[in-house]
């Protein structure tokens, strides 16, 4: 019994230093020029108000997820078309790596703080999904004029309330979740919404029909489609179990929210910039 505990435990520590350690496909611009960066640098770039990392976490491991984060974070902005300050959400958001966590989920976001959270060994492909998440979050009480609550999500919000602040902006994100979440005539849920909140009562669960990760599947399925790829920030919407699951919005139904979310950034990036 003792060799066999044994060698599932090096199995085990074998595993996690061979997730720590693999190699994130990407085809985007060289941000770095072969340099290493520091989280530090991240922070001073793109605004984050704090980065803490996990006691666990070595110096070799927190280098090569600083030049990840890094890589990553500039792909999203080119990709968004959005000046660096809209990723940190104006300086509202804290990443953590390697800290804390719950169980299942190799990445989260903490609304209490505004966090965005990897693990250490199985984040990598999370980033897009749980960024969303953030600004999800954060662009709720930009959106509505009625205080939605403090941890309230603006995707979840918009289906129950009337009270949209008139800009153009919102407009661009209320017809995304429109298009989303509903049937063309706005009357009842949409196909692929009565398809996750079936599949949610079969497994007698409420989760892969919360609007929130609606949405933030739907943004993490639209960027990994293009032809710019960082496995870093977005993987797994293609192949995984959830992905066979139909979990993930058809291309058609992708596409018709990417015209509006890609028309959002847009607008906010050539505002910002002006």
């Amino acid at each position: 019994m003792a060799g066999k505990s044994k060698t599932r435990v090096v199995a085990k520590l074998s595993g996690a230093y061979n997730n720590a350690m693999r190699e994130y496909y990407r085809n985007g611009a060289n941000h770095r020029a072969g340099a290493d960066v520091s989280f530090a640098d991240i922070v001073q770039l793109f605004g984050f108000y704090s980065v803490r990392i996990g006691r666990w976490v070595t110096k070799a491991e927190q280098q090569r997820a600083a030049n990840l984060f890094f890589d990553a974070l500039c792909d999203l902005q080119h990709l968004l078309q959005v000046p660096g300050e809209v990723l940190s959400l104006r300086g509202t958001l804290a990443l953590h790596y390697g800290i804390g966590g719950r169980p299942g989920a190799s990445a989260h976001y903490q609304p209490a703080g505004r966090v965005l959270a990897l693990a250490k060994n199985a984040g990598g492909g999370s980033l897009a999904h749980e960024w969303f998440h953030a600004f999800d979050h954060y662009v709720c009480s930009k959106m509505f004029a009625d205080e939605p609550p403090a941890m309230r999500f603006a995707s979840r919000h918009w289906l129950t309330s009337d009270a949209l602040i008139e800009h153009p902006l919102n407009h661009c994100l209320a017809l995304a979740f429109k298009r989303l979440f509903l049937s063309a005539d706005g009357s009842q849920p949409g196909t692929f919404m009565r398809h996750c909140i079936n599949y949610d009562k079969r497994l007698n669960t409420q989760y892969f029909a919360m609007p929130e990760e609606v949405s933030a599947r739907c943004f993490e399925a639209i960027l990994q489609r293009q032809s710019l790829k960082n496995h870093f920030l977005v993987a797994g919407t293609m192949q995984t179990d959830t992905a066979q699951a139909g979990l993930y919005p058809p291309i058609d139904l992708q596409n018709s929210v990417a015209e509006c979310w890609f028309d959002y950034f847009n607008r906010l990036g050539k505002a910002l910039n002006q």
